[in-house]
Protein backbone atom coordinates (compact mmCIF):
# COMPACT_ATOMS: atom_id res chain seq x y z
CA UNK A 1 0.00 0.00 0.00
CA UNK A 2 2.72 2.33 1.02
CA UNK A 3 5.05 1.77 -2.22
CA UNK A 4 1.72 2.22 -4.12
CA UNK A 5 1.45 5.92 -2.82
CA UNK A 6 5.22 6.97 -2.94
CA UNK A 7 5.45 8.63 -6.20
CA UNK A 8 1.85 9.67 -7.06
CA UNK A 9 0.87 12.76 -8.67
CA UNK A 10 -0.29 15.40 -6.13
CA UNK A 11 -3.05 17.47 -7.53
CA UNK A 12 -5.12 18.54 -4.36
CA UNK A 13 -5.16 19.01 -0.56
CA UNK A 14 -7.29 14.97 -0.39
CA UNK A 15 -4.58 13.23 -2.36
CA UNK A 16 -1.44 14.78 -0.59
CA UNK A 17 -3.67 13.56 3.19
CA UNK A 18 -4.36 10.28 1.52
CA UNK A 19 -0.53 9.78 0.88
CA UNK A 20 0.12 11.34 4.37
CA UNK A 21 -2.12 8.56 6.06
CA UNK A 22 -0.75 6.09 3.71
CA UNK A 23 2.78 6.35 4.95
CA UNK A 24 2.44 8.13 8.52
CA UNK A 25 5.03 10.27 8.81
CA UNK A 26 6.68 12.71 5.77
CA UNK A 27 9.36 15.55 5.93
CA UNK A 28 7.80 18.90 5.25
CA UNK A 29 9.49 19.40 2.05
CA UNK A 30 12.30 18.71 -0.18
CA UNK A 31 15.50 17.86 2.09
CA UNK A 32 18.94 17.76 2.23
CA UNK A 33 18.90 14.56 4.20
CA UNK A 34 17.41 12.87 1.52
CA UNK A 35 14.43 11.55 3.63
CA UNK A 36 11.34 10.64 1.96
CA UNK A 37 8.56 13.32 1.67
CA UNK A 38 4.98 13.73 -0.35
CA UNK A 39 5.83 17.11 -1.31
CA UNK A 40 9.07 16.76 -3.46
CA UNK A 41 9.36 20.06 -4.94
CA UNK A 42 10.27 23.16 -3.37
CA UNK A 43 8.06 26.34 -3.33
CA UNK A 44 9.72 27.91 -6.11
CA UNK A 45 10.19 24.86 -8.37
CA UNK A 46 7.48 23.09 -10.67
CA UNK A 47 6.80 19.98 -10.39
CA UNK A 48 7.79 17.56 -12.10
CA UNK A 49 4.33 16.86 -13.54
CA UNK A 50 1.54 18.75 -15.03
CA UNK A 51 -0.57 19.52 -12.17
CA UNK A 52 -3.26 22.12 -10.79
CA UNK A 53 -0.84 22.43 -7.60
CA UNK A 54 1.01 25.86 -7.02
CA UNK A 55 2.27 27.29 -4.12
CA UNK A 56 1.06 30.83 -2.45
CA UNK A 57 -1.99 31.26 -4.49
CA UNK A 58 -4.11 30.84 -1.10
CA UNK A 59 -6.44 28.30 -2.66
CA UNK A 60 -6.57 25.67 0.00
CA UNK A 61 -7.38 22.86 -2.34
CA UNK A 62 -4.20 23.12 -4.55
CA UNK A 63 -1.79 25.89 -2.50
CA UNK A 64 0.77 23.31 -0.33
CA UNK A 65 1.14 26.42 1.59
CA UNK A 66 -2.00 26.34 2.87
CA UNK A 67 -1.90 22.18 3.51
CA UNK A 68 0.12 22.63 6.65
CA UNK A 69 -2.42 24.41 8.33
CA UNK A 70 -5.65 22.78 6.75
CA UNK A 71 -4.25 19.55 8.01
CA UNK A 72 -4.08 20.39 11.71
CA UNK A 73 -8.05 21.05 11.63
CA UNK A 74 -8.75 17.28 10.48
CA UNK A 75 -10.27 14.84 12.51
CA UNK A 76 -8.39 12.24 14.30
CA UNK A 77 -5.51 14.54 14.96
CA UNK A 78 -2.32 14.71 12.17
CA UNK A 79 0.84 16.89 13.97
CA UNK A 80 2.52 19.13 12.13
CA UNK A 81 5.89 21.06 13.34
CA UNK A 82 9.73 20.90 13.48
CA UNK A 83 9.95 17.59 14.23
CA UNK A 84 12.86 15.66 12.22
CA UNK A 85 15.88 16.95 11.66
CA UNK A 86 14.99 20.25 13.79
CA UNK A 87 12.96 20.55 10.23
CA UNK A 88 8.96 20.94 9.66
CA UNK A 89 7.66 16.98 9.38
CA UNK A 90 3.98 15.47 9.61
CA UNK A 91 2.86 12.40 11.78
CA UNK A 92 -0.32 11.01 11.75
CA UNK A 93 -2.06 10.26 14.76
CA UNK A 94 -1.75 6.51 14.18
CA UNK A 95 2.46 6.68 14.56
CA UNK A 96 2.86 9.58 17.47
CA UNK A 97 2.62 7.44 20.33
CA UNK A 98 5.41 5.22 18.55
CA UNK A 99 7.64 8.55 18.42
CA UNK A 100 6.68 9.64 22.02
CA UNK A 101 7.64 6.44 23.05
CA UNK A 102 11.05 6.86 21.64
CA UNK A 103 11.54 10.53 22.57
CA UNK A 104 9.81 11.00 25.98
CA UNK A 105 9.51 7.32 26.95
CA UNK A 106 7.05 8.71 29.55
CA UNK A 107 8.73 11.52 30.93
CA UNK A 108 6.69 14.82 31.92
CA UNK A 109 8.43 18.34 30.54
CA UNK A 110 8.85 19.55 34.63
CA UNK A 111 11.09 16.26 35.06
CA UNK A 112 12.90 16.53 32.07
CA UNK A 113 14.20 19.97 33.50
CA UNK A 114 15.12 18.60 36.90
CA UNK A 115 17.00 16.17 35.65
CA UNK A 116 18.98 19.11 33.14
CA UNK A 117 17.85 17.53 29.85
CA UNK A 118 15.69 21.04 29.10
CA UNK A 119 16.92 24.64 29.22
CA UNK A 120 16.02 27.31 31.13
CA UNK A 121 14.91 28.85 28.25
CA UNK A 122 12.51 25.97 26.95
CA UNK A 123 11.22 25.96 30.75
CA UNK A 124 10.17 29.93 30.12
CA UNK A 125 8.33 28.88 26.93
CA UNK A 126 6.85 26.04 27.78
CA UNK A 127 5.63 27.85 31.40
CA UNK A 128 3.61 30.47 28.76
CA UNK A 129 2.36 27.07 26.77
CA UNK A 130 0.62 24.93 29.74
CA UNK A 131 -2.96 25.28 30.54
CA UNK A 132 -3.57 27.28 27.28
CA UNK A 133 -5.65 25.83 24.96
CA UNK A 134 -3.27 27.75 22.16
CA UNK A 135 -0.70 30.54 22.33
CA UNK A 136 1.18 33.06 19.48
CA UNK A 137 4.87 32.94 19.19
CA UNK A 138 4.39 36.78 19.89
CA UNK A 139 2.63 35.96 23.29
CA UNK A 140 4.75 33.20 24.28
CA UNK A 141 7.66 36.02 24.21
CA UNK A 142 5.95 38.61 26.12
CA UNK A 143 4.99 36.21 28.85
CA UNK A 144 8.19 34.48 28.59
CA UNK A 145 9.76 38.09 28.96
CA UNK A 146 12.02 37.41 25.94
CA UNK A 147 13.86 40.40 23.56
CA UNK A 148 15.28 40.52 20.46
CA UNK A 149 18.28 40.32 21.64
CA UNK A 150 16.98 36.42 22.60
CA UNK A 151 15.67 35.40 19.26
CA UNK A 152 18.41 32.55 18.77
CA UNK A 153 18.27 31.07 22.14
CA UNK A 154 14.61 31.30 21.66
CA UNK A 155 14.42 29.75 18.13
CA UNK A 156 16.29 26.84 19.37
CA UNK A 157 14.41 25.90 22.35
CA UNK A 158 11.20 26.62 20.53
CA UNK A 159 12.14 23.66 18.04
CA UNK A 160 14.11 21.77 20.92
CA UNK A 161 10.31 21.64 22.05
CA UNK A 162 8.94 20.39 19.27
CA UNK A 163 11.60 17.94 18.36
CA UNK A 164 11.22 16.09 22.03
CA UNK A 165 7.25 16.62 21.54
CA UNK A 166 6.28 18.63 24.55
CA UNK A 167 4.80 21.47 22.44
CA UNK A 168 3.15 21.39 18.81
CA UNK A 169 2.02 23.97 16.26
CA UNK A 170 -1.79 23.71 16.27
CA UNK A 171 -3.07 26.33 13.38
CA UNK A 172 -2.18 30.02 12.78
CA UNK A 173 -3.30 33.63 12.80
CA UNK A 174 -2.84 36.67 11.00
CA UNK A 175 0.19 39.10 12.10
CA UNK A 176 -0.21 42.15 9.74
CA UNK A 177 0.67 40.59 6.14
CA UNK A 178 2.15 36.73 7.34
CA UNK A 179 0.50 34.30 9.38
CA UNK A 180 2.48 33.33 12.78
CA UNK A 181 2.27 29.83 14.52
CA UNK A 182 0.13 29.15 17.36
CA UNK A 183 1.46 26.76 19.67
CA UNK A 184 -0.14 24.50 22.34
CA UNK A 185 1.13 21.28 24.56
CA UNK A 186 1.12 18.04 22.84
CA UNK A 187 -1.38 16.29 25.42
CA UNK A 188 -4.03 19.49 24.76
CA UNK A 189 -3.29 19.34 20.80
CA UNK A 190 -3.90 14.96 20.91
CA UNK A 191 -5.52 14.89 24.47
CA UNK A 192 -4.64 11.86 27.10
CA UNK A 193 -5.06 8.66 24.39
CA UNK A 194 -2.01 9.27 22.71
CA UNK A 195 -0.19 9.28 25.82
CA UNK A 196 -1.52 6.37 27.21
CA UNK A 197 -0.35 4.26 24.12
CA UNK A 198 2.72 5.51 24.09
CA UNK A 199 3.16 4.76 27.72
CA UNK A 200 2.33 0.34 26.48
CA UNK A 201 4.86 0.66 24.00
CA UNK A 202 8.17 -0.41 24.32
CA UNK A 203 11.51 2.05 23.46
CA UNK A 204 13.40 -0.87 21.57
CA UNK A 205 10.66 -2.00 19.57
CA UNK A 206 8.89 1.83 18.79
CA UNK A 207 12.13 2.23 17.55
CA UNK A 208 12.47 -0.57 15.28
CA UNK A 209 8.61 -0.40 14.06
CA UNK A 210 9.40 3.20 13.12
CA UNK A 211 12.95 2.65 11.15
CA UNK A 212 11.03 -0.49 9.26
CA UNK A 213 8.47 2.09 8.02
CA UNK A 214 11.29 4.67 7.14
CA UNK A 215 13.02 2.20 5.05
CA UNK A 216 9.69 1.52 3.05
CA UNK A 217 9.64 5.24 2.01
CA UNK A 218 13.80 5.46 2.02
CA UNK A 219 15.46 2.31 1.03
CA UNK A 220 18.61 4.34 0.87
CA UNK A 221 18.69 5.54 3.81
CA UNK A 222 21.63 4.30 6.19
CA UNK A 223 21.63 3.79 9.64
CA UNK A 224 23.35 6.85 11.00
CA UNK A 225 20.30 9.04 9.78
CA UNK A 226 18.14 6.69 10.16
CA UNK A 227 18.42 6.95 14.37
CA UNK A 228 18.96 10.79 14.00
CA UNK A 229 15.53 11.07 12.15
CA UNK A 230 13.87 8.69 15.16
CA UNK A 231 15.44 9.86 17.73
CA UNK A 232 16.43 13.56 16.90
Amino acid sequence: MIKEKIGLKIDCYNDFLQALLSAGFSMGGKNKEGFYTIITWDWNEAPPYETPVKWYTGDPDTDPSQWRMRILEEPGGIAYGKVFFNKAGFITRKWYPYFLAVRRGGVLFEEAYEAGTMSNVSKRIYDAVIGRERISVDEIKRLGGFSREDKSAFDRALTDLQMKMYITICGSEEKRSMPSNVFCTTEQFFGDAVFVEAAKINKEQASEKIRAQVLKMTPAAQDKQIGKFIEM
